[in-house]
């Protein structure tokens, strides 16, 4: 495979690798090729022509057209000229090769990366395991309600391991955010439906409170258990739009900050300028990453509160509840994505 070199002058990597955190391990080092080397070189091969006919031998270029001279000793000088110059091109063929597998390599390592961008197999994994055994606990949730023999006792049991399993998927979170953020954030781990109602890595505690709404009319609620319900709801909008705020506040300033002219293609008099820039942006990464943890503590938050308002079967019956939207919402997604395609 041929590349056209008469370009800009570019850099190859030849086996530069660069882990997560961005810094670069030991490699070979940077090759740079200057355009000037292989805009010769191309001019050289494409000015000899041989012609066995004429017996002439024409170069390009200044070198200008010789004709064919009988004399021996100019004929044998002529000869080898044109030995040094098929020498020579065939050591720059050889070494256009090396620079083509190079650049191969290197392509191909920059697709692995790329592909590998936006996921966390490790995070993904885990939080499949969470899923099966959160599906256990309401399974055994749901059999002790509908057969009648849990008691309080055991029901309360029960909802204390649902919480405390929500409890770990919050930690199972946080680590996946501290491997990739960006991961967490898209909602790539869930189903497309669930996406669509995703906030900060998860659903909103006020809609979840929306779902257990509907059910309050089984649940025998008092006045006093709704008033609370009431304002931990208004309490969770509240949080939810400070947190909004927050993140609006920081994509805008990561967009002024990424857009500024100085962000260019760093001269050597702007490279402070333009480290101070990305500072500021990795700065806003971070800062996203705190209201990821923030908007998990508030899910938290809230079904630990709801707990303490309800009963232990209400509060089974809620968190029922919220599992059977949250199945709804998979099973739309398996719907939409077997639907009859056009």
């Amino acid at each position: 495979m041929m590349h056209n070199f008469n370009s800009d002058p570019f850099y190859l990597t030849r086996s530069h690798e660069f882990d997560w955190n961005g810094n670069e391990s030991a490699g070979n080092g940077i090759q740079h090729v200057d355009s000037a080397d292989i805009t010769s070189l191309f001019s050289m091969h494409n000015g000899i022509k041989a012609s066995n006919a004429s017996g002439s031998l024409q170069f390009g270029g200044s070198l200008g057209q010789f004709e064919k001279w009988d004399d021996p000793i100019v004929a044998d000088h002529t000869s080898n000229h044109n030995e040094a110059y098929v020498k020579e091109l065939e050591m720059s063929q050889k070494r256009l090769l090396q620079l083509d597998q190079a650049l191969e390599k290197a392509r191909h390592q920059a697709a692995k990366q790329r592909h590998s961008i936006g996921r966390d197999d490790a995070f993904d994994r885990a939080h499949a395991r969470w899923l099966g055994e959160h599906e256990r606990l309401m399974d055994e949730l749901r059999s002790s309600l509908l057969s009648g023999e849990g008691d309080d006792t055991t029901v309360h049991l029960l909802v204390d391991a649902a919480i405390s399993h929500y409890g770990d998927l919050h930690g199972i979170k946080s680590k996946g955010a501290g491997s990739d953020m960006f991961h967490i954030l898209s909602g790539t781990w869930t189903t497309p439906a669930e996406r669509l109602l995703m906030w900060l890595g998860g659903f909103r505690s006020s809609d979840l409170l929306k779902v257990v709404e509907k059910q309050m009319q089984n649940l025998s609620l008092s006045e006093e258990q709704l008033v609370c319900i009431f304002n931990l709801q208004k309490s969770c909008q509240q949080a939810e739009d400070a947190l909004s705020q927050g993140m609006e506040a920081l994509q805008h300033s990561l967009t002024l900050t990424l857009s500024s002219s100085s962000l260019a293609r760093p001269s050597s008099g702007d490279v402070v300028d333009y480290a101070s820039h990305m500072a500021t942006a990795m700065s806003n990464v971070h800062t996203i990453q705190s209201f990821l943890n923030q908007a998990d503590l508030l899910r938290l938050h809230t079904l630990q509160q709801l707990q303490r308002i309800l009963s232990p079967c209400q509060a089974a019956r809620a968190l029922l509840a919220i599992n059977d939207y949250k199945a709804r919402l998979r099973a739309l997604s398996s719907l939409w994505l077997a639907r009859p395609k056009e």
